[in-house]
């Protein structure tokens, strides 16, 4: 059996952009807009699942409230950790840091922030968390609210993209993807739904 699984980025935090894996940033008032214009109208999920982080949590809190469904955290469905870079602009790093920044950008599995979470420990905790979710609510429609890097990595999965093309996903704030997962043979499959409703 598989699993209906909406992804829903984040909106734009009160500390604005760059490398913000663990820190726990607050949404700002464009971020809650965002996220709401996100769900305006849509009530079919039987369960939110979501971040710990507050940009991913507080929102999901709200339309958990809403929409009177139960809410789960997830510890491991939050952002990458990214060590030593961590609250920087990648503007910053250029000044020092170029060539390793270069170099993440060329193949973030290849090369890990000082200090980081190396991206094959981040893919693994993901998709067992993914494969946990989807062994525990098959047949449903799942709404989780999570990080850009975890939607890069499920999208790129999906997509069978290379691994130097994971960077390339692109995701917004408040952006919505719809994938379907499930189990073949014990693996677990990715698909992306092109019309989420």
């Amino acid at each position: 059996m598989s699993l209906y699984l909406d992804m829903l980025r984040h909106g734009e935090t009160v500390s604005g952009g760059g490398f913000r894996g663990r820190l726990d940033d607050e949404l700002s008032a464009t971020g809650w807009e965002q996220l709401r214009a996100a769900v305006a109208g849509e009530g079919s999920w039987q369960r939110i699942v979501s971040s710990p982080l507050r940009r991913c949590a507080s929102f999901a809190a709200e339309l958990a409230e809403q929409l009177q469904l139960p809410l789960e955290l997830a510890p491991d469905l939050r952002e990458l950790d990214f060590g030593d870079w961590e609250g920087h602009t990648a503007a910053e790093l250029m000044i020092d840091q170029s060539d390793e920044l270069g170099r993440f950008w060329r193949d973030p599995y290849g090369f890990t922030p000082p200090g980081g979470e190396p991206l094959v420990t981040f893919k693994s905790r993901v998709l067992t968390a993914i494969e946990r979710m989807t062994d525990r609510c098959a047949g449903e429609h799942v709404l989780l609210i999570t990080h850009a890097g975890v939607m890069r990595l499920l999208l790129a999965q999906a997509r069978d993209l290379p691994r130097e093309g994971l960077l390339e996903v692109e995701v917004g704030h408040g952006e919505l993807f719809g994938l379907r997962t499930g189990f073949a043979d014990a693996t677990l499959w990715l698909e992306e739904r092109c019309s989420l409703f």
